[in-house]
């Protein structure tokens, strides 16, 4: 790996976003919400801005391709294992998003070792879940510092939005994956049976 990876902004700031994390966690614990606010919406802002300078900055890296979904996977997964213990989330959509994001682990894991695919871009699937989820957050957060309730809508609609598109993403998934195996030969189509006589 060149350390000039490493080394360019917007791979920086997504480091700088798990670092958030443990401080995140800890206001949390310690029922400090709004620092805990604070911190996820500052992890947020940088996850948007990592992307926006690798882009101008003509800075993408293979780094970066890796380690932007973790970091994105680990600051979410954490947020709502969290907010579960401490009652603020039921467990029901935790359960449902680690589910999610542990099978796609493994399963792109094992792609890779079997068949060398890495590509799997996003779906508008994901993409709605991601933003389902940090919004579930948001107001989650929102609802300790500011118990009124149009904030308690909002969680909850979100939360169902999560629920739904975590679904709706793993099973386009798991499409995605076959159709790739496809193209790659790993996957053989059905043979008709043979005539008999």
């Amino acid at each position: 790996m060149n350390l000039r990876q490493i080394l360019t902004a917007p791979n920086q700031l997504t480091l700088l976003r798990m670092i958030f994390l443990p401080f995140i966690v800890i206001n949390l614990v310690n029922h400090h919400f709004m620092w805990a606010l604070v911190l996820f919406v500052l992890a947020g802002l940088s996850d948007g801005l990592d992307g926006l300078l690798a882009r101008t900055l003509h800075q993408q890296t293979l780094l970066g391709q890796y380690l932007d979904p973790i970091a994105d996977k680990l600051l979410m997964s954490t947020m709502f294992l969290v907010l579960s213990i401490e009652h603020m989330i039921p467990w029901k959509f935790t359960v449902v998003v680690f589910s999610r994001d542990v099978s796609i682990l493994m399963i792109s894991g094992v792609l890779f070792m079997i068949a060398g695919l890495r590509d799997f871009r996003p779906s508008i699937f994901g993409k709605a879940n991601t933003l389902a989820q940090v919004a579930a957050v948001f107001f989650v957060l929102l609802f300790a510092v500011d118990p009124t309730r149009w904030i308690w809508i909002a969680s909850k609609f979100f939360l169902r939005a999560t629920f739904v598109f975590t679904i709706l993403s793993a099973v386009h998934y798991a499409f995605l994956v076959q159709h790739r195996l496809r193209q790659h030969g790993h996957v053989s189509e059905p043979r008709p049976p043979a005539a008999k006589g």
